[in-house]
């Protein structure tokens, strides 16, 4: 997993945003989830973490049927599911806060995702995660997945607002592709 440092432009910028947009415009003061979602940002930046799930097979997973699908045939408890679940949420908190449109247009295509909940599976997925994390004793990040299942639509809504400020931004000299 790409976890870059607290110092890293792109964490800054990600960091002041989703401060300002959860702060500001939906009035949670939550340092550690917005830590969270700010990370999350960054990470999925790059294509390669938000697909970095692998079936069976080997081949990325690129629905979040299959991601839950997979899941689910893991052993229970172990790393790699919390790691799977955790990721089911990440997926769906993306999709569904930062590009709800093309979640709309899935439910028109045929495909597995076109009858999945992104917002019931995100939920479900944070709340699993925040289970396993409770087992294995780590207090602090169990309480924040579960605050992830709890308020996911929340989160959906202030990851909008990120999105909103990031098309605001002033394009700095040489331009950047929006």
């Amino acid at each position: 997993m790409w976890d870059p440092p607290l110092e890293h432009p792109l964490r800054r910028m990600f960091a002041g945003l989703t401060e300002h947009a959860f702060f500001a415009h939906l009035g949670v003061a939550d340092p550690p989830l917005i830590d969270y979602l700010s990370g999350l940002l960054t990470r999925f930046v790059h294509y390669d973490e938000v697909y970095r799930l692998r079936g069976a097979m080997g081949q990325p997973l690129t629905e979040l049927a299959e991601m839950v699908i997979e899941a689910e045939r893991l052993p229970a408890g172990g790393r790699t599911q919390t790691e799977y679940y955790r990721h089911i949420g990440d997926f769906a908190l993306f999709w569904t806060g930062l590009f709800p449109e093309a979640l709309e247009r899935l439910r028109s295509r045929v495909c597995k995702d076109a009858m999945v909940s992104y917002t019931a599976q995100g939920k479900r997925g944070y709340l699993m995660t925040s289970r396993m994390e409770e087992q294995q004793q780590h207090d602090a990040e169990a309480e924040l997945f579960r605050r992830l299942s709890e308020q996911f639509e929340i989160c959906a809504i202030g990851l909008r607002k990120v999105r909103e400020e990031m098309h605001e931004l002033p394009t700095p000299p040489g331009g950047i592709i929006r």
